[in-house]
């Protein structure tokens, strides 16, 4: 057996440690000075979870109940760690670098540097990063001789990745089929791979610290009794694999304080259980479970609504938001005609905060997917207001969306040196970068663009640069008489892009940024009057610009509105600007203001979550986080039409709208707007406001007399057995071919033929 230092004996106490309590309510001060026993802190949001983290931390050292080395708390950023230590250092004089304070991959990598010939790793063994890793996996693929179109490198080190964070071996691996099999072959080739080479990936330093302690009894039990106390942050967030080295590292004598919050579980796609809450309350014998319930960032009625919208939640541990800080703004609901009109809206108000002193760091607009990012950053752009992207790029500067670009330049320009290279091998085709460098060796003896010399390219390389040339053709020959969205369309299909980020694990979010550049098109050709038909032709069939004489095409406006949005009003480091993110991004954050965007059905909650309870549960606590992001004001948008794909989609009102309480929200009338779309004319639709629990058409524009359809006119109070309530937007066509399209309050906008229609007209 391997003999250890003990260094677990109880240091002397470093000061009074009833300074540190002073500050705490009674809910913290209780979870502070639990006995020495696991403990479950459900800690909401905005309750001071790190200052209870950091004052246990302190409070144990001080009444000299563990020793430095004794501790060790994890987190789940480098972020959280550098304030765990700075507020540390504050309280205590002590040297907190010392501790075992740090990240889940932090601390193994710390563990795997004490213990690398016992974990079978050299000496200075490396950490590649993600790139590095798909690098490696790729050279695997290579070597074995595989298609990597069919087995694209960044999806197997995806697949290597998940398999390590649930604790699976290449033999441990469940194979169904033969395309299961080849993973499976690829993962065990980059795992002898690694082994010669002496590297680990971020995956491998969590499993690797696992197995080594599952195997060596000695060393377990050292580090059992070492650690006397195991804080670890964001408990809900833990992985199977991370519960499981928790599990390892905990002795009869070890007390473990999970502190997290099950409400504000919303990373299942990366693996978070948020059953591990449960599994720890009766794995770990718990008998103390504590709630920090008293909210310090956010007024009543914004916490109201949270509280009402996460009790329809089923599967909770169960707990309520309070604040002493009084009632606060009611929270703001704004339907709008269309995406477009609620980008205009939201830009409006921002305005108006600012004129009233809010800094515009201070206001936030969130969205569930990136996509949706779109039509706001153009808001912005058209009124000067700087913005920045957190946690991401803006819409035009997304890889996926420039890959895109770069297609179309070369549809109105072949001899664009820049794009051909963006694509000439994107998605894969099989043209090396030995190939790509003949290719410009020849272009720069000749003068020529890359376009013109690649007949003179030979070896193996020549044949799929031709194939490249010969899709492009085709492109510029099949999308001559397109309208600019269909051009978008069909250059996304055929180029193999959609494709491409359809098959990686993440992909759905560039997906749909695609998606939304269809809809960028659509958009743009009617703000800048061509016509939703206007289509791309030649140049000598095309006709001067009135004002400057130049000869624009659609596609090449479209090009240049997408460099100029790429290129300009991205807020520079320390200026103040408006933060724009999506709910995943926002989670840790808070602001003085909050619009929250998009709230309908298939959209947030998301389509992919409609059939699944389980999703819709992780959806809704979704929408709480974004919620509780808000201190002072609260902004929640919807509109009737949103484009989606090319074509207007009518939605209706998310349910999480539904589930907030009357008496906490204020219903804002929608003003008269007109409509962008290509479709038939809409009149200005009108809002519903709540009074005494009766939805009652008002604001918009007076109602439209009209030629009488069955004695029906727009504007017109109507009541369906079905939908409820409604208001009449559009009379269409005569006699038995009329249909009438009425906007119902929760059941957004239907069409329905007035033969059949059993309508009843309100007073």
């Amino acid at each position: 057996m391997m003999d250890f230092p003990d260094i677990t004996a109880s240091a002397p106490p470093l000061r009074d440690g009833s300074a540190l309590l002073r500050a705490l309510n009674p809910e913290q001060l209780a979870a502070v000075t639990l006995p020495d026993e696991s403990a479950l802190i459900l800690a909401g949001a905005g309750s001071g979870k790190t200052r209870v983290l950091t004052t246990r931390i302190a409070w144990l050292l001080a009444q000299g109940r563990v020793s430095p080395a004794g501790v060790m708390a994890v987190t789940f950023t480098n972020k959280a760690a550098k304030e765990m230590m700075t507020r540390l250092g504050a309280m205590l004089p002590l040297n907190v670098r010392s501790m075992w304070i740090g990240t889940f991959h932090g601390l193994c990598h710390r563990f795997l540097r004490m213990h690398w010939k016992a974990a079978g790793l050299p000496a200075a063994f490396q950490i590649m990063d993600s790139g590095d890793t798909q690098s490696a996996v790729k050279r695997v693929i290579k070597s074995l001789g595989l298609d990597e179109e069919r087995f694209p490198a960044r999806q197997q080190s995806w697949f290597i990745a998940h398999c390590k964070e649930d604790g699976q071996r290449p033999g441990d691996v469940e194979v169904r089929d033969a395309h299961a099999q080849t993973q499976v072959r690829i993962y065990q080739a980059y795992e002898e791979q690694c082994e010669r080479e002496g590297v680990v990936d971020f995956a491998e330093l969590l499993l690797r610290t696992y197995e080594l302690l599952a195997r060596d009894e000695a060393l377990r039990e050292h580090y059992r009794n070492r650690f006397r106390h195991i804080l670890v942050d964001e408990f809900q967030d833990t992985n199977r694999l991370q519960y499981l080295w928790l599990k390892m590292l905990t002795g009869p004598r070890t007390a473990v304080l999970a502190v997290g919050d099950d409400d504000q579980s919303i990373y299942a796609f990366r693996g978070a259980r948020v059953d591990n809450m449960q599994d720890f309350l009766h794995e770990f014998q718990v008998r103390h479970q504590i709630k920090l319930e008293r909210n310090y960032r956010s007024s009543g009625h914004i916490l109201d609504a949270a509280n009402h919208l996460i009790s329809h939640n089923t599967q909770r541990l169960g707990k309520e938001l309070r604040t002493d800080a009084g009632a606060g703004e009611p929270v703001r609901v704004r339907e709008c005609p269309g995406d477009q009109d609620e980008a205009r809206w939201i830009v409006e108000e921002l305005q108006q905060l600012h004129r009233a002193g809010t800094p515009r760091h201070e206001t936030a607009i969130l969205y569930r997917s990136n996509a949706q990012s779109r039509v706001i950053e153009s808001a912005l752009f058209n009124v000067g207001m700087p913005y920045r992207v957190h946690g991401g790029l803006r819409f035009f500067e997304r890889a996926e969306i420039k890959h895109a670009l770069a297609y179309l330049r070369l549809l109105e320009n072949a001899e664009d040196d820049t794009s051909y290279l963006r694509v000439v091998n994107f998605p894969t085709r099989g043209i090396g970068a030995r190939t790509v460098e003949q290719l410009q060796d020849v272009a720069r003896q000749s003068g020529r663009s890359l376009w013109q010399s690649v007949g003179a390219v030979v070896g193996r390389g020549a044949a799929p640069l031709q194939a490249f040339h010969r899709l492009l053709d085709e492109l510029r020959r099949d999308t001559r008489n397109l309208c600019l969205s269909d051009i978008v369309r069909l250059v996304l299909e055929r180029s193999g892009l959609q494709d491409h980020y359809r098959s990686e694990r993440d992909g759905a979010d560039r997906v749909e940024n695609l998606e939304e550049l269809i809809n960028a098109a659509e958009a743009f050709v009617t703000q800048e009057g061509f016509g939703r038909d206007a289509v791309a032709l030649p140049v000598d069939e095309l006709a001067p610009d009135g004002e400057t004489g130049e000869i624009v095409s659609p596609l090449a406006a479209f090009l240049t509105h997408a460099s100029l949005e790429a290129g300009e009003h991205q807020a520079q480091a320390g200026q103040d600007a408006v933060q724009l993110m999506t709910v995943h991004a926002a989670k840790g954050l808070e602001f003085d203001a909050v619009f929250l965007t998009g709230l309908e059905e298939g959209l947030f909650p998301h389509e992919s979550a409609q059939s699944d309870p389980k999703a819709l549960e992780e959806e809704r606590r979704l929408m709480y986080v974004a919620i509780t992001r808000a201190r002072q004001r609260l902004y929640l948008s919807f509109s009737q039409t949103r484009l989606l794909h090319g074509q207007t989609r009518y939605n209706m009102a998310s349910r999480f709208i539904e589930e907030l309480p009357p008496e906490s929200l204020k219903w804002l009338a929608t003003r008269p707007a007109v409509a962008h779309w290509s479709v038939p004319p809409v009149a200005a639709p009108r809002s519903f406001t709540r009074h005494a629990g009766r939805a009652t058409a008002s604001g918009g524009a007076e109602p439209v007399a009209a030629a009488s359809a069955g004695g029906w006119r727009v504007g017109q109070g109507v009541f369906h057995n079905k939908f409820g309530e409604g208001v009449v937007l559009t009379l269409e066509g005569r006699g038995n071919d009329a249909r009438i399209q009425v906007r119902f309050g929760r059941h957004g906008v239907k069409w329905l033929a007035l033969g059949v229609a059993k309508l009843t007209p309100l007073p």
